[in-house]
């Protein structure tokens, strides 16, 4: 039996090199591609973190002054948290951030549970449940918050219809009521939010492996034992993240507020995104401004970050 040699072909001094430049711009061009916008982020995203850290220890007003003047800005709030009476509108902002956050968050996460565990029963009709669940998170918060003041409107909206309808004694003003005007912004979150976080859970749900829940039926576990003990544990994961992307939106809420309640009666609708803009670009207390601004990043590094790591510690393990 003959066999054939066969060998590589010799290459050129110049077809070598030429294959060479052609594989470290193969390799390159990912980067090349990616480097514009990471530029871009690296100046108008953390370029910017900075300018406004360093401008919240000037003593900047209507425009920027590079002298640093110390904390004072930061002072200014504390004082105005825990010394000013009557309370002031940074007192109120966060106060407003603590109640809308909770109730956004918990009835979000609530609603949302409620909502996948009835969709993952297989009733009929859930191809067009799930949609109809979904779409408001497709509309933007100004969309939403201007929907929702045409309805809580006692004008227009809701008060209006049912005293048309002879319902004379029904009253709903929580919109232009100081006192509960916050309120009002949960409920349009929520509405705007809970599907989304419906669609997280039941992505959770079908994830679980049918046979742990056969095999808890089967040794007698009730539907809430089921869910109570085995269902939501293993949701973890997804509550933690449902947690994260609610915090967030929580804290930088600011449309939603201006489009449902331009700020509420005296204000006493804001969060610490309206005190922001309205202190930096409408009362020239920039300094004022940006350190509101560094407190909202450090409350979302708060949450961010210790999640982040859990990630990847999890991940190297």
């Amino acid at each position: 039996m003959s066999t054939v040699a066969t060998t590589d072909p010799v290459l050129t001094p110049r077809q070598s090199t030429a294959i060479s430049l052609r594989g470290r711009l193969q390799d390159a061009l990912p980067k090349i591609v990616l480097a514009p916008s990471f530029v871009i982020t690296i100046i108008f995203v953390y370029g910017f973190i900075v300018w406004t850290a360093y401008l919240s220890f000037t003593n900047s007003k209507t425009f920027p002054s590079y002298a640093l003047t110390g904390p004072r800005a930061y002072q200014r709030l504390w004082r105005w948290t825990f010394e000013s009476d009557p309370p002031s509108s940074w007192y109120t902002s966060i106060t407003n951030m603590a109640i809308f956050g909770f109730l956004y968050i918990g009835i979000c996460l609530a609603l949302g549970l409620f909502l996948a565990i009835l969709l993952d029963q297989k009733i009929r009709g859930e191809g067009l449940l799930r949609p109809i669940f979904l779409y408001p998170m497709a509309l933007s918060f100004i969309v939403t918050g201007v929907a929702w003041k045409w309805f809580l409107d006692p004008g227009l909206g809701l008060e209006q219809t049912l005293h048309h309808f002879g319902w004379t004694s029904f009253h709903f003003d929580w919109i232009k009521n100081k006192d509960f005007v916050i309120y009002t912004v949960v409920i349009a979150g929520v509405w705007q939010a809970s599907g989304f976080v419906m669609a997280m859970f039941l992505a959770g749900l079908r994830g679980i492996d049918g046979e742990i829940m056969k095999a808890a039926q089967i040794d007698g576990a009730s539907a809430f034992q089921l869910y109570r003990r085995i269902v939501i544990p293993l949701l973890r994961p997804i509550f933690l993240s449902a947690f994260i992307v609610l915090a967030h939106m929580a804290i930088k809420s600011y449309d939603l507020v201006v489009a449902l309640t331009s700020g509420g009666p005296g204000g006493s609708a804001w969060l610490p995104s309206n005190f922001m803009y309205e202190y930096t670009f409408k009362r020239n207390e920039m300094a004022v401004g940006s350190a509101s601004a560094i407190i909202m990043l450090m409350t979302i590094s708060a949450i961010i970050v210790p999640y982040l790591y859990s990630e990847l510690k999890e991940k190297a393990r």
